[in-house]
């Protein structure tokens, strides 16, 4: 099955900083919006941003913006997140997976049944 692979997670100390990165051998992003979730243990999947195609435009959820930053690379076919000054909030397993429907992203980020290619995340944890 095609699915993204999420890397990059791991430790990160509040204030610090940390990257992770999303891409899917064998299949194109140039052309479709990309989007980051996470799902924390006992909550629902939500979503946390997503990047459109044409422009590189972005979206994030209100808890987030400020902080998080996505941004893609299509020479490389890989669409990052980079996570500052972590919270207590930000532990989970996040996700990326790409919206065949659009080129751009949407207002919001709460369909994720739009997307497609889940892969199985990566961890990120916080701690001091």
């Amino acid at each position: 099955q095609v699915q993204f692979v999420a890397s990059g997670g791991g430790l990160v100390q509040p204030g610090s900083s940390l990257r992770l990165s999303c891409d899917i051998p064998g299949f194109s992003l140039r052309g479709y919006a990309v989007g980051w979730f996470r799902q924390a243990p006992g909550k629902e999947r939500e979503g946390v941003s997503c990047v459109s195609s044409s422009d590189s435009s972005a979206t994030y959820t209100d808890s987030v913006k400020g902080r998080f930053t996505i941004f893609r690379d299509n020479a490389k076919n890989t669409v990052y997140l980079q996570l500052n000054s972590p919270k207590n909030e930000d532990p989970a397993v996040y996700y990326c997976a790409a919206n065949l429907m659009r080129s751009r992203c949407s207002d919001s980020l709460s369909r994720a049944y739009e997307y497609d290619y889940w892969g199985q995340g990566t961890q990120v944890t916080v701690s001091s």
